[in-house]
């Protein structure tokens, strides 16, 4: 890149990167072509690891960073976003984020740069007071194929699964790619991605995507919050709230209390259940789930402030436990799906502001 003007002060682009390929690519050069400085904000950060969002920020950030001229490094910066499923709330995120990248000066000016490719660009145009650069279609390049190609030759070829790769990535990211597949998760989500895959073959013949029904129960006690260990796939081994798929011949109340007696073993009559139900709130945000469209109702029940009901791990739990509520927000990325933000509504584990 040369040292002439640029149009704006500061470029944004905004982007999972799971995996960094070449239309991305592009865009980002177009960022840098906008303005001295390029704010790269890497979404759905602080997760645990799953076949969709298999890398941290930090490792996304460095495929970023390699795939760069030298002199092109240190004009770009990185800022992490949690996902929120609450698009106001991450537009605030976001700007506030990028205003402290920023730093203090002049006001400067902003252009977003990004495409729209479908419902999950909406957010493009919720940035009131930036100039909007919509560039079209950088060529037909999907990122969860990629990561399809890169978990699904796992067990067989390390190479062939690259070799897929090698049109549609920068070469630095064939060479992370390459070497992140020496650590342990690398196996670990493939077997998740198999799972998954097995899970929604199952599906593949209905008319119509499907839309799942479950219920999940938080409850609180004494400062606390029951959690389990999830004992199988997906999430094997994160935290998630106790909870599962309604049967057909239940309430989602119904369910909710068979779920957590069958997960937990928590030593409650359910008319003591019943007088701690504080509430009930859906989570149904499109990409809350790996499994599909995913909707949940979730129950919240205050104890107050009694003893600790002894729990029991059973079923698909391989463990429960009382845990403090106040240490929540240090485990962020031990989560199964959204349950972090789950809690974080009720319990508001995060920052508003």
């Amino acid at each position: 890149m040369t040292s002439t003007a640029k149009p704006y002060d500061v470029s944004v682009y905004i982007g999972r990167f799971q995996i960094f390929h070449n239309g991305q690519l592009a865009l980002l050069r177009r960022a840098l072509q906008a303005a001295p400085l390029c704010i790269v904000v890497l979404g759905s950060a602080h997760q645990a690891r799953t076949p969709k969002n298999p890398f941290t920020w930090q490792e996304r950030a460095e495929m970023v960073r390699l795939a760069l001229p030298e002199a092109d490094r240190g004009r770009v910066q990185f800022l992490p976003v949690r996902d929120y499923y609450d698009q106001a709330r991450w537009v605030s995120a976001v700007r506030q984020g990028v205003l402290q990248q920023r730093g203090a000066g002049v006001d400067p000016s902003f252009v977003l740069v990004g495409h729209f490719k479908d419902a999950s660009s909406d957010y493009l145009q919720h940035f009131a007071g930036w100039a909007l650069d919509a560039m079209e279609l950088q060529g037909r390049i999907d990122a969860s194929s990629l990561r399809d190609a890169y978990f699904g030759n796992a067990r067989t070829s390390l190479e062939a699964a690259l070799a897929a790769l090698v049109s549609q990535v920068p070469a630095s990211t064939v060479e992370f790619l390459r070497a992140w597949a020496a650590l342990p998760y690398y196996q670990d989500m493939a077997h998740e991605w198999a799972n998954l895959k097995q899970e929604k073959a199952q599906w593949a013949g209905s008319p119509y995507p499907p839309v799942f029904v479950t219920v999940d129960a938080v409850v609180h006690c004494a400062g606390q919050v029951l959690l389990i260990e999830r004992g199988r796939a997906p999430g094997k081994g994160l935290f998630a709230v106790p909870g599962g798929f309604i049967e057909s011949r239940e309430t989602v109340y119904q369910s909710t209390l068979r779920e957590l007696a069958e997960e937990t073993g928590i030593g409650l009559q359910e008319d003591d259940l019943h007088g701690a139900l504080k509430a009930v709130q859906v989570f149904d945000h499109p990409d809350r789930s790996q499994r599909g469209r995913v909707i949940t109702h979730a129950h919240l029940f205050d104890l107050g402030a009694r003893a600790l009901p002894q729990v029991q791990a059973a079923d698909d739990a391989a463990a429960a436990r009382w845990f403090p509520v106040d240490k929540l927000a240090g485990i962020e990325d031990r989560f199964h799906d959204d349950h972090f933000h789950m809690l974080d509504f009720f319990f508001s584990l995060t920052s508003r502001a």
